[in-house]
């Protein structure tokens, strides 16, 4: 989330009136349940189609997107906000002589939508007078009308806001009565419905839903005023509201106790652990430096995926299109070309825009694609990047990977971060069983701060919780851990990895690229993994 984004949304929280604008307007919680009738986008559509053309567009594809989000805040026994918003319009984006050009409107008129069409157009001819190269655009078949949804079986859109709101209050009367001072809970929810046409021939209607419930919580030593603070461990997700039920199926128990989640969250049960971690937490000793095994839960490892991996394997960053903002990438076009070690044989890291329950799964991407899963590393070789249709072309392929978005209708849509995930162990591997083998080690579960460089090389990576491991027991609980790693070696230091059934998803429901900024969303897969002879720091530790 870019630091604007988070404090607009902090703004929410303590009741502010006024609403970022890449929110939209403020909307009843009923009229989260409208649609627009697809006779209507589908008339938009062509009416934009035809004029891109008739003003000299080779090419254009429109996006007709309704982007609507419902956010209920809480703390303690009190209701911070309830904010509903809505945002609608239409994008069009067009090639002509050779260059891009976009144009937006939110007036739903063919005749609005029309003269976008010929804004855009227009636009495209301005750029190309001062463009070095035509657009090189990767074919995309047409396919007709077709429509995808996420497959959830609650729409959260539906569930009464009381409903939501006792939930959220429960939790936070649960962790107080557990020992917590303080509890900021809250549900996030999205439902974006896409529209998509285009000259290729591709009418194509998507239902996309997510779903985040987020928690602090802070217990303080008041003798002292020392004070911690537990993050709830669960993962936002591609579902619905079945998400919240607590199903015993999809709880995952560590060696030591600790309840981890898969694709259903039990809020209130993890509240009543976080207050009471949070506390052992103030009495936990601190962290001896030096060198660690590491076993990383996929609780933790998403956010170390995203950052080593997900970023520094987006082909604009790669190529400097990113640089003036968020960086370039150390994983160059010639370490590809000489099967570059990423990590060791162990490692296969895929990009996979179609996994169930995953944010970023959708049937088709922004340009018309249909998604796909893909290896970005092979048994520890860096074999492809993530690129989008008019980028294939670079690195000599001959179709998208399927992975443009655009956060807003009136955002043009460029290659964002698909699902980018660890392939679960070949072999059956339980965390228990992994840890035996740990003589000196810590076990991170849940994510924390983290600094990475402009490279994507060097960084560090805190966590949640951190238990020490010795001679193959976890012993207990401590505290100041961050693990300092360079990509490569950390990949290539990975000694084990449980199997397919500890797979689970981590992710962010706020990543933000690009300049104007936008966000997305993203998941991370992966099950339990081990990393040998990682660097520990004390994070506590003062140098004065």
């Amino acid at each position: 989330m870019q630091r604007r984004d988070f404090l607009a949304l902090g703004g929410l929280g303590m009741g502010s009136l006024a609403l970022p604008a890449w929110l939209g307007k403020a909307i009843a919680a009923d009229q989260l349940l409208t649609t627009l009738e697809l006779p209507v986008k589908k008339q938009l559509a062509d009416a934009a189609l035809q004029a891109a053309r008739g003003s000299g567009a080779s090419y254009c594809d429109v996006r007709i997107g309704r982007y609507l989000r419902q956010f209920v805040m809480t703390r303690e026994d009190k209701v911070q906000n309830v904010v509903n918003t809505e945002s609608t319009g239409v994008g069009v984006r067009v090639i002509a002589d050779g260059a891009w050009g976009f144009a937006a409107t939110n007036g739903l008129t063919t005749d609005s939508v029309a003269e976008a069409a010929r804004r855009a157009t227009a636009i495209a001819k301005a750029n190309a007078k001062v463009q070095t190269a035509p657009v090189q655009l990767a074919p995309a078949p047409g396919y007709g009308e077709v429509a995808w949804k996420t497959p959830i079986r609650r729409n959260a859109m539906e569930v009464p806001v009381k409903d939501k709101v006792d939930l959220l209050l429960s939790v936070n009367a649960a962790a107080t009565n557990a020992g917590a001072s303080f509890i900021n809970s809250t549900l996030f929810l999205v439902n974006e419905q896409k529209y998509f046409a285009s000259t290729d021939g591709s009418y194509i209607d998507q239902d996309v839903h997510r779903i985040w419930a987020p928690m602090t919580v802070t217990a303080i030593d008041k003798a002292s005023g020392k004070f911690r603070t537990r993050e709830g461990l669960s993962a936002p997700m591609g579902l619905g509201y079945e998400y919240l039920d607590g199903d015993r199926s999809q709880k995952f128990v560590s060696p030591n106790g600790v309840v981890n989640y898969g694709q259903s969250y039990d809020m209130l049960e993890d509240a009543v652990a976080a207050a009471k971690q949070a506390q052992e937490k103030l009495r936990a000793p601190s962290v001896k430096p030096g060198k660690y095994d590491l076993v990383l839960d996929p609780s933790h490892t998403w956010l170390t995926i995203h950052e080593s991996v997900g970023h520094p394997l987006e082909l604009d960053r790669v190529l400097g299109y990113e640089a003036n903002y968020a960086g370039t990438s150390f994983a160059t076009l010639d370490k590809r070309e000489e099967r570059f070690q990423y990590g060791s044989e162990l490692v296969t890291l895929f990009a996979d825009k179609t996994q169930p329950g995953s944010l970023g799964a959708v049937g088709y991407d922004d340009e018309g694609v249909k998604c796909k899963r893909w290896d970005l590393v092979k048994d520890g070789v860096l074999v492809d990047y993530q690129t989008i249709r008019d980028q294939a072309h670079i690195v000599g392929k001959d179709e998208s990977d399927g992975c443009c978005y655009a956060d807003s209708w009136s955002s043009v849509q460029f290659q964002r971060m698909a699902n980018v995930s660890l392939a679960a162990g070949t072999e059956k591997l339980s965390v228990a069983d992994m840890v035996k083998d740990v003589e000196n080690g810590i076990y991170i579960i849940g994510d924390g701060s983290f600094s990475i460089d402009q490279q994507r090389y060097n960084a560090q990576f805190g966590g949640q919780l951190f238990y020490e491991i010795k001679d193959g027991a976890i012993t207990g609980m401590i505290e100041d851990v961050a693990y300092q790693i360079r990509t490569p070696e950390f990949w290539n230091a990975c000694s084990a990895i449980c199997d397919e059934s500890d797979y689970r998803l981590g992710g962010s429901f706020f990543d933000g690229k690009g300049q104007p900024g936008q966000v997305s969303a993203v998941s991370h897969g992966s099950s339990t993994a081990r990393f040998n002879g990682i660097n520990v720091i004390n994070t506590a530790r003062s140098l004065g």
